[in-house]
């Protein structure tokens, strides 16, 4: 599972992979150019993070 999140809503996202998982999860930044911007999946905002429960 992958969660795409701004600044405010990462720690809302670690605590959902922990929480359905029971893995530590991963954070990758998002490089947002151009057209292919990322919302945040909370509040739309650009995403600057991506919270993985998997290891990539």
């Amino acid at each position: 599972m992958n969660i795409a999140c701004c600044q405010e809503h990462v720690e809302l996202a670690l605590d959902i992979i922990v929480d359905e998982f029971e893995v530590a999860p991963v954070i990758h930044n998002v490089i947002n150019s151009g057209d292919e911007k990322k919302p945040c999946e909370y509040c739309q905002h650009d995403a600057k993070y991506i919270v993985s429960s998997e290891i990539e």
